[in-house]
């Protein structure tokens, strides 16, 4: 067997991919994780609406000592307006077309992410899961590619990939979201559409935020929250597909089924941004198909490790998993995942 077709399980056997398809998977899955419910996608938009009112809320009532809990309660809220424009992203908010690309730019705005730019370049990330160099999520540098980077990029790379994980969806945001050339000549109008929506609704909304409360006012009710959402993101997209285990592959070696199932990572939080968030980070299901909505990844995760338990990888959040996760993961190696920075020459 290649090394696309096998890895070694936790018991120390060897886990075969060489006949599976993702359809077989998905074949697995009830018919209901993929049925589209517009009262249970507007509960979201109600729960994420009512979230942000009241951390927008305690904001602007908090006593300096407690804005911390309100940015960090409001960014969490903000990452739960993501997650519905995620949906639409992937048109399982709703039936009609239209609906996901408004609802979808609508909840983008605030955190002004041009919404299909984002769309299509998250599809690619679908499509390409885990590939070493191609999928464009998080992947690893390879140590080639490293060595020849200027001192800069190094330096800039080894924060990112580290102790500065939080800020990495920053840059991702920044540099690929409002460049037409990142995507198809055919959808390139679609992301100047959707760039120009939030760089207009900034330069209204910014001002006014600053006339009316002053800088002050700007850093407290957009910039602290717009930071914990990335925060959020950051740690959620690195989380879902890094451990010191999960392999990424060259394009000749990649199968979808171990990217898709045995290499994406569910990982449960606090009860709190589990339901500020809808669930995203029942991961497992949404890589295995897209058509499921977020508040069917549950039912579809259950199913999926009734039927494919053994290749379902699963962890709970805390400080030291990340730890583990940031001081290990680094550099792509082609054997063991990853090496780490100090294990340079």
């Amino acid at each position: 067997m290649t090394a696309t077709t096998e890895r070694l399980a936790s018991d120390g056997s060897q886990e075969s991919f060489e006949h599976l398809h993702l359809r077989d998977i998905i074949q697995t899955l009830p018919t209901q994780c993929f049925e589209k419910s517009t009262g249970l996608a507007l509960r979201a938009v109600v729960i994420s609406v009512t979230a942000a009112i009241a951390g927008y809320t305690a904001i602007a009532l908090a006593p300096i000592w407690l804005l911390p809990l309100a940015w960090i309660f409001t960014g969490t809220a903000l990452t739960g307006w993501f997650v519905i424009g995620h949906d639409c992203g992937h048109r399982s908010f709703s039936k009609k077309r239209w609906v996901n690309d408004w609802v979808g730019h609508f909840f983008m705005l605030p955190l002004i992410y041009p919404f299909h730019s984002w769309r299509l370049l998250h599809d690619h990330h679908h499509v390409h899961t885990n590939k070493q160099g191609v999928d464009n999520a998080w992947h690893p540098w390879e140590l080639e590619d490293f060595g020849n980077a200027p001192q800069w990029l190094q330096v800039t790379y080894r924060g990112f990939r580290s102790r500065l994980w939080f800020m990495a969806s920053i840059i991702h945001w920044a540099g690929l979201h409002f460049n037409p050339a990142n995507v198809a000549p055919r959808d390139r109008n679609k992301v100047k559409l959707s760039a120009a929506v939030v760089i207009v609704f900034a330069a209204i909304a910014f001002p006014t935020l600053i006339a009316t409360t002053g800088i002050w006012g700007f850093v407290k009710f957009w910039l602290m929250p717009w930071l914990v959402y990335h925060f959020w993101m950051s740690t959620f997209t690195l989380v879902h597909h890094t451990t010191m285990d999960v392999q990424f592959r060259p394009a000749g070696e990649w199968n979808a089924v171990e990217a898709q199932l045995a290499g994406t990572i569910h990982c449960t939080y606090p009860r709190w941004v589990e339901v500020l968030c809808h669930d995203i980070n029942v991961h497992i299901p949404h890589h295995v198909s897209v058509a499921i909505p977020s508040y069917r990844l549950r039912q579809a995760h259950h199913s999926l490790k009734q039927n494919w338990g053994h290749h379902v990888r699963e962890a709970v959040f805390s400080w030291q998993l990340l730890k583990d996760i940031v001081d290990y993961c680094h550099l792509y190696h082609p054997t063991r995942a990853y090496q780490r920075f100090c294990e340079l020459p």
